[in-house]
């Protein structure tokens, strides 16, 4: 039975949750690495970028070397069009060297919308009476994943939680388990979630020890705005998310705890997106700095409305469309082995300019954000039942036409985590640019597997073409017993079997 978000008292609550020297071990001098003041410096340092500095940066960034702060403030000083035409191939150069011509899809997956917290955007926030509130119990997280594997065919999701008891640690754990557990008969196959990432509120060190045992993917966990001013005014006295520090911190806890890869994130809208950026930098560095892996992904998402919560509209730092495209572009140099998430809360059109970028790395499909929404089928976005709207509610297999249309191949492979390619391992791949190699062959197997089990003839007519192209690239590529391997496994999956990988 859990506790009735009514009656929780929060700042009870968070004197409990947060520990304080889990906080304090990683302060330098008592301060965290967020200098407000100092951000604005370098960004006002440079207001006129001299260009031949600019291409040295640029450079840099090829070279897959993750930039100094006051590198990133002279790119987004950039004003001249020819050089952020410069800056946007620089980008897509690095994309198609750290992760080449693939992009990765998956599901986000919603279990409960109970929370302790009262963040004036968001349409969960404690006080909002009109969300209809909801935990999904294990067999309805059972039933959730049939349907993304069985029915969808997603092979890696986002499982997200509101801050709450009836949703801690051992929740999802249980989650993590349950979702793991589902295994579905397909057209040719089987469907089954081969990577369960995690969205959820900061956790200790040993509650992060105690997912990682059940196979925690990716930690997931937005700052929201790195400004600490713009934060505490947002994030209210009395709550646990208003302690920036414990949310800060909570990356290193998790790499801490054994937690291979870690996620960040900014909700654009709520400060300035050049100090966003620069604070982005900021935590990959001190990650860098502290643990040698930074970000395994960045997700850049932007604030859409939510119900009952006038806050979206008010705000007066909405990102346009082109600044939309420079924080993208400035993420990938700024970072540049990092995966880059494009999510459904951008609408059709802008997806696809965005991809058309060749930037990104991952975006979603089929999207729901409802509690229950794939089992319960929905058909309409309903926003008393969701945290926001979302702005592309196409099906997988729309996107997936799309983007082989674009040129792209779908990836759904799980493989690096199962190999061992992950934290510093996988840091070093990236760098060398050797794990785009892992990446095309798995790209090459696992959309095989996609389209035999849930594609229309039309989806595949355009998808084979891609796959064709893909192979003929890679007999370039990799040696030749590498290559027979591949013919070989692509047979198999032909001939019914799942899951083959390098």
């Amino acid at each position: 039975m859990f506790l009735n978000f009514e009656t929780v008292e929060a700042q009870s609550l968070a004197n409990r949750i947060i520990k304080e020297n889990e906080i304090e071990r990683y302060l330098e001098k008592g301060r965290d690495f967020i200098n407000d003041e100092e951000i604005w410096e370098k960004l006002n340092k440079h207001v006129e970028p001299d260009p031949v500095r600019v291409r040295e940066i640029l450079a840099k960034s090829l070279a897959i070397e993750t930039l100094e702060p006051d590198e990133l403030a002279i790119l987004i000083n950039v004003k001249d069009p020819e050089l952020w035409e410069e800056m946007f191939a620089t980008a897509r150069e690095i994309k198609k060297k750290v992760y080449d011509n693939r992009i990765v899809t998956f599901a986000p997956l919603y279990c409960g919308n109970l929370c302790i917290n009262n963040c004036l955007y968001c349409g969960f926030r404690r006080e909002n009476r009109l969300i209809k509130r909801r935990v999904l119990t294990i067999e309805e997280v059972k039933r959730e994943a049939e349907v993304l594997a069985g029915e969808i065919g997603h092979k890696r999701l986002i499982v997200v939680y509101g801050e709450h008891p009836a949703t801690g640690a051992e929740y999802i754990r249980d989650t993590i388990e349950a979702i793991y557990s589902v295994k579905v008969k397909t057209r040719r196959g089987y469907g089954q979630i081969r990577r369960v990432n995690v969205n959820a509120a900061p956790m200790s060190i040993d509650e992060l020890k105690m997912l990682k045992e059940v196979g925690i993917g990716t930690y997931q966990v937005f700052q929201e705005t790195y400004h600490h001013e713009t934060y505490a005014q947002l994030h209210p006295k009395g709550t646990v998310k208003h302690h920036y520090q414990w949310r800060l911190y909570c990356h290193h806890r998790a790499l801490e705890a054994g937690v291979d890869d870690v996620a960040l994130g900014v909700l654009f809208g709520l400060y300035d997106w050049r100090f966003e950026l620069m604070g982005l930098l900021y935590h990959a560095r001190d990650l860098e700095r502290k643990f040698g892996i930074g970000p395994h992904t960045i997700s850049f998402p932007r604030l859409e409305p939510a119900a009952n919560t006038p806050f979206v509209q008010e705000t007066k730092y909405k990102v346009s469309d082109e600044d939309f495209k420079k924080v993208i572009c400035l993420i990938r140099l700024a970072v540049p082995y990092t995966g880059m998430i494009l999510t459904a809360r951008e609408p059709a059109h802008i997806r696809k300019e965005i991809l058309g970028l060749g930037i990104v790395t991952q975006t979603d499909a089929s999207t729901k954000i409802g509690i229950g929404a794939y089992s319960d089928r929905y058909t309409e976005q309903e926003l008393e039942r969701q945290q926001f709207l979302i702005g592309d509610p196409r099906s997988l297999e729309e996107v997936i036409r799309e983007l082989a249309e674009m040129g792209y191949i779908t990836s759904f492979c799980t493989a690096g985590y199962r190999c061992g390619r992950t934290g510093e391992r996988i840091m070093d791949l990236l760098v060398k640019g050797r794990e785009r190699i892992f990446c095309k062959l798995n790209a090459v197997l696992t959309f095989k597997e996609w389209l035999d089990d849930f594609a229309s003839e039309e989806t595949k007519e355009v998808a084979q073409k891609v796959i064709e192209k893909e192979m003929e690239e890679l007999k370039g590529m990799v040696p030749e017993g590498v290559y027979q391997k591949l013919l070989e496994y692509y047979q198999r999956i032909e001939n019914g079997e799942r899951d083959l990988y390098f």
